[in-house]
């Protein structure tokens, strides 16, 4: 593995050709985001280049690829965009590919092993990186890569409330907002909820206790809850953040249960508790107040776990 700088990397993807990116499981508007605004940036320089998305893209981010076809090609160049471990590459994401050459990322947990990696810890979002790349590859702004920045960096930062964000966050989504729709895409990630988000939402909120002397709170949601609103991965985007708004939390915990005996663990924090550290203990990771990591087990067991883990990590 070769830590390299951004000129570095930009100078990899200029030599190469016939490119395959990977996006994680579970896929947000960052990894998204970033997947699709790099294929069309390479597309710009003469490239091929496709996006691998593990399972189906998800409905609402299908304005991402408006203007978007797969290109018939043997990939010979491997990309990881915003993936933080081995673990979060889906079997479907990973078929034909024994290797990672480059890797880009913004997560200071990063244990990618790719033979070139560009991590930048104080990017708010990996579509910052992205939108780094466009100077030193000589490609200009346009709606498709301005949108998947866009998309990236305004649902990593919680359309700009987390405390991750920062003036340069700020900065690169005023230089793209002119070239996408930004008001829509904000329509679409952060204000209009289908009818089972919102029941589903209701749902999470029966679920919450407290522990830690209400230090921590958790929900949970399980497959039986997921089928009886008829809910899918859409309807879990942003549950994550719930538990955490409530006054006097400081970790909040959300478990989703999947399919396999395994629950998706994502873990919110304030007041400076360090969500990364946490899930670490679990073989996850992520960011300081966002972290995530998959734990096997039924509710019951796993639930208890994270009870004691918590009341012990914020002793």
């Amino acid at each position: 593995m070769r830590k390299i700088t951004l000129d570095e990397a930009a100078a990899l993807l200029k030599e190469n050709d016939n490119f395959k990116i990977l996006t994680h499981t579970y896929p947000d508007g960052d990894t998204l985001g970033c997947g699709f605004a790099l294929a069309f940036i390479l597309r710009k320089l003469g490239k091929k280049a496709n996006v691998a998305v593990d399972g189906r893209l998800p409905s609402k981010f299908t304005y991402l690829v408006k203007n978007y076809e797969e290109q018939d090609f043997a990939p010979e160049y491997i990309v990881s965009v915003d993936v933080a471990a081995k673990a979060l590459l889906g079997e479907s994401v990973m078929r034909g590919v024994d290797h990672i050459d480059l890797c880009i990322d913004h997560h200071r947990t990063n244990s990618i092993e790719a033979e070139n990696v560009y991590v930048d810890g104080d990017a708010a979002a990996a579509a910052e990186i992205i939108y780094q790349l466009l100077e030193p590859l000589g490609v200009g702004l346009d709606g498709d890569i301005a949108s998947g920045i866009y998309t990236g960096v305004s649902t990593d930062t919680g359309c700009f409330c987390y405390t991750n964000t920062t003036e340069r966050t700020h900065h690169i989504a005023a230089a793209v907002m002119p070239y996408c729709d930004w008001r829509e895409i904000n329509n679409i990630n952060f204000v209009i909820k289908s009818r089972a988000k919102v029941k589903m939402e209701r749902m999470i909120y029966d679920t919450m206790e407290f522990y830690a002397g209400g230090e921590c709170a958790i929900v949970y949601t399980t497959l039986a809850m997921c089928e009886a609103l008829g809910a899918g991965d859409d309807e879990m985007e942003g549950l994550a953040s719930i538990p955490r708004q409530i006054e006097g939390v400081k970790m909040g915990i959300t478990m989703r249960e999947k399919a396999g005996g395994i629950f998706k663990i994502s873990v919110r924090t304030n007041d400076g508790i360090d969500a990364a550290a946490f899930c670490k203990k679990f073989g996850g990771g992520g960011h300081p107040a966002a972290s995530g990591c998959s734990v096997e087990g039924d509710l019951g067991t796993v639930k208890r776990m994270m009870i004691d883990a918590a009341e012990e990590f914020l002793r």
